[in-house]
């Protein structure tokens, strides 16, 4: 009996690049190969060079693929929160803590291929990912919730905060449960060490 795979599939790049997705959530990124994913969703071991050269070619889709998926939850949560910046603040720290626990090697493959290659295609879909946090915080000086100055520097002082709750996490320090919570409360120290003083 034949056990020769198709080499076509109606969308192979987006099925490799899902199942990766998968496999690095559930199993970690070592655990990555063509031949695997190839396998796993039914194509000849041949068919994924098609769309990808080598298994770095792979990694650097998929992080970029990553970071365009972190730039739609975080855009998708600043749009659920309303017009009200701190709402908006809480809600996208939520988001960007939830992705990273969530896909905590995700996460770590996507900053390791952004700054192995600063200025290629996977560090313009991470600036654009950002843009919508420093976008934020953009607003919150303009109204004056925020002090003025860099933004960006304004931002990485947010953006440290939600990445230590997000490696407290994965790091089996905080519970699940407990992650509300401290968000709520770190953005509020954030909001209140951050407001212009009051003369």
């Amino acid at each position: 009996m034949s056990d020769r795979r198709p080499y076509h599939h109606g969308n192979l790049r987006t099925a490799l690049l899902d199942q990766a997705q998968q496999t690095v959530r559930e199993r970690g990124v070592e655990q990555l190969s063509l031949r695997d994913l190839a396998r796993q969703i039914g194509v000849s071991h041949g068919a994924p060079r098609r769309h990808f050269a080598d298994r770095q070619a792979l990694l650097d889709a998929l992080a970029q693929a990553g970071f365009e998926r972190l730039g739609s939850e975080l855009r998708a949560a600043v749009d659920a929160a309303g017009d009200g910046f701190e709402e908006r603040l809480r809600a996208t720290a939520a988001a960007y803590v939830q992705f990273a626990t969530e896909d905590a090697d995700l996460l770590e493959l996507m900053f390791a291929g952004k700054h192995r290659d600063p200025t290629g295609a996977l560090a313009d879909a991470a600036n654009r990912a950002f843009a919508v946090m420093l976008d934020l915080i953009v607003q919150g000086q303009a109204n004056g919730a925020l002090q003025p100055g860099d933004p960006e520097r304004v931002g990485l002082v947010l953006f440290a905060t939600i990445q230590g709750i997000a490696a407290l996490v994965t790091a089996g320090l905080v519970q699940p449960d407990q992650v509300t919570g401290l968000v709520a409360d770190a953005t509020a120290y954030f909001l209140r060490g951050s407001r212009p003083a009051t003369s």
